[in-house]
């Protein structure tokens, strides 16, 4: 049994992490506690705000964990603080990153594509830069200054039931009520992962001997286009599609061109992911049903 802390962990993959963590590890859940989780005596659950180096000392830094799993850090001064309060207190750090780490869209792109062990630190906050950028620069500082093994998980879009940002939801209900999506390019391939896949390639990367930067993506792409289809086909409608659209028709998927991840070190250490066609379509049903 390991001792481990879980940044975040109360929705959507960090929700499910825990629910894996628990049936064999001892956890520790750390959140601002605005949203209430269901796991009971199960978890320990310590209230601190993320972005705060006192109240993180104060709480957490006396303690020693074998993982520590960090789904909420997007800043480099966040991960500074990580590396300096968990000096010589946690055996291997896993931090949730992110696709956006690589600057240029493309495809198959690699973990090589982004370097974090050479890329120039700069300290700020997470106003101080784009999500993107605050990813790399939190993935340059762990690597850089961590005395600690270190695992940097790149997702793509991450998609489920419980997804809070309903980015899939966004498309399958405009199509429901007949209102337009506007793309930039309907024959742009992406990457995808399941919730459930994201949560498992987390528990992975703590409980495996990896370390360094690792995608974590489904086999497979689908283009703009192909997505669309699937979609129609679920709700039973033909969907309103604009190139030139406003803010708020805007996909959240809408890319200019190909954006997709390579799987080729995961598969490597162990771990595949589902293929996208044995789950995307499927979750398309299940929630083109409940907009039913």
């Amino acid at each position: 049994m390991k001792k481990i802390l879980v940044f975040g962990g109360t929705r959507f993959f960090g929700k499910k992490l825990v629910e894996k963590l628990i049936e064999e590890h001892e956890v520790t859940i750390a959140t601002r506690g605005k949203t209430k989780h269901d796991f009971g005596d199960k978890v320990n659950h310590v209230i601190v705000d993320r972005t705060c180096k006192e109240e993180i000392e104060a709480t957490l830094g006396n303690t020693k964990w074998d993982i520590i799993f960090d789904n909420i850090c997007y800043s480099p001064n966040d991960a500074l603080v990580a590396c300096e309060i968990f000096e010589g207190k946690t055996e291997k750090y896993v931090f949730t990153s992110s696709m956006s780490t690589y600057a240029d869209l493309g495809s198959e792109l690699s973990e090589d594509d982004f370097n974090p062990y050479t890329y120039e630190v700069r300290y700020g906050d997470v106003s101080d830069y784009s999500y993107g950028e605050g990813k790399r620069l939190a993935e340059a500082v762990f690597f850089q200054k961590a005395n600690f093994p270190v695992v940097a998980v790149r997702f793509p879009i991450v998609l489920g039931e419980d997804d809070y940002t309903r980015r899939l939801h966004f498309h399958i209900e405009r199509v429901a009520e007949s209102k337009v999506i506007s793309f930039l390019n309907m024959d742009a391939n992406m990457s995808f992962i399941s919730s459930d896949d994201a949560s498992e390639f987390l528990k992975f990367a703590g409980l495996s001997g990896i370390i360094g930067p690792y995608n974590a993506t489904s086999s497979g792409t689908y283009t703009m286009r192909e997505l669309m289809d699937i979609i129609e086909e679920k709700v039973g409608k033909k969907a309103k599609i604009a190139l030139v659209g406003n803010k708020e028709s805007l996909s959240p998927f809408a890319v200019p061109t190909d954006w997709f991840m390579s799987q080729d070190k995961s598969m490597k250490a162990g771990f595949e992911c589902t293929p996208l066609e044995a789950w995307l379509p499927e979750l398309i049903r299940t929630l083109s049903e409940h907009v039913k």
